[in-house]
């Protein structure tokens, strides 16, 4: 069978020796990955990726690029903040091509500006390359927009976590305020204070919540509830990070809107994107 890529053509001088790529990867799902990213991506010496990138994105890479693991979770990661910007600079400073490759958008909260402060730090030339962050696709994939004229006039991205396992402070009220969607990242470990807080500066018990854990791929799972039924649904269904926490009337546009997620979004078991052209092609 004969090979071939996706014809582009994006007019962006090659990543150069000593240069690197900071990329968003998407929320999962290897076709939400934009044509510059790939682009780059297919130039690299070096990956540095986080433990949200898919290993279907992490497929399009040439295989003789170095690989780095550089995935956090909660109280557990493979390289400290610190470290992974010291291997950044140190890569960068031998020459390679590198690609950093972040779970969703690197500018919402993936630390790509901390990790872009350093390379600027370090006389590093860099480019930032945006990615379709995890509020986007969890919802597009989920069945309910972020925003709708009868619900909600804006939306706001919300860390649910904070540096060092520090107090969440946040303005609940403004958070509160109604017409609007609320969006929890890393938000599980604080969904009491988030459930309650919102209650208390004034949303309904029975306000919507949906929770999709590991949104946009095939292991997607959502659960529709509300603030007052927030903790206990996440402690009966057992969901498990990576789960966003959406918080608003538009969640309710679920059950009318939401599809199933086409299976040839996905590449099989150790297919390359060619091998799945391919595929559909037939």
């Amino acid at each position: 069978m004969t090979s071939h890529r996706v014809s582009y053509d994006l007019k962006e001088a090659p990543l150069a020796p000593g240069e690197v790529a900071i990329i968003g990867a998407g929320p999962g799902d290897p076709g939400l990955l934009s044509l510059r990213a790939l682009a780059l991506i297919e130039q690299a010496d070096s990956l540095v990726f986080d433990r949200l990138v898919s290993k279907e994105v992490l497929a399009l890479a040439n295989p003789g690029a170095q690989r780095f693991y550089v995935g956090k979770a909660s109280r557990c990661h493979a390289l400290t903040q610190e470290q992974t910007n010291a291997l950044l600079v140190r890569l960068a400073g031998k020459g390679e091509r590198v690609v950093r490759l972040k779970g969703g958008d690197p500018y919402i909260f993936g630390r790509g500006g901390e990790e872009a402060e350093i390379l600027v730090e370090n006389g590093i030339p860099f480019r930032v390359v945006p990615g379709i962050t995890s509020a986007q696709g969890c919802a597009a994939y989920g069945g309910f927009p972020l925003t709708h004229r009868d619900h909600a006039q804006s939306v706001t991205f919300v860390t649910g976590h904070c540096k060092g396992d520090g107090e969440l402070v946040l303005n609940w009220q403004a958070l509160a305020e109604p017409h609007q969607t609320l969006v929890f990242y890393m938000g599980l470990a604080n969904a009491v204070m988030i459930s309650d807080q919102l209650q208390s500066s004034g949303l309904p018990t029975s306000h919507p919540v949906a929770l999709v854990e590991r949104g946009t791929t095939p292991a997607q799972r959502q659960v529709i509830t509300c603030l007052g039924e927030l903790v206990k649904t996440i402690e009966e269904q057992g969901l498990r990070p990576p789960t966003l926490i959406v918080v608003g009337e538009v969640v309710r546009l679920a059950k009318v809107l939401a599809q199933p997620i086409p299976e040839e979004t996905f590449f099989a078991s150790g297919e390359t994107l060619e091998l799945a052209q391919e595929r559909v092609a037939l």
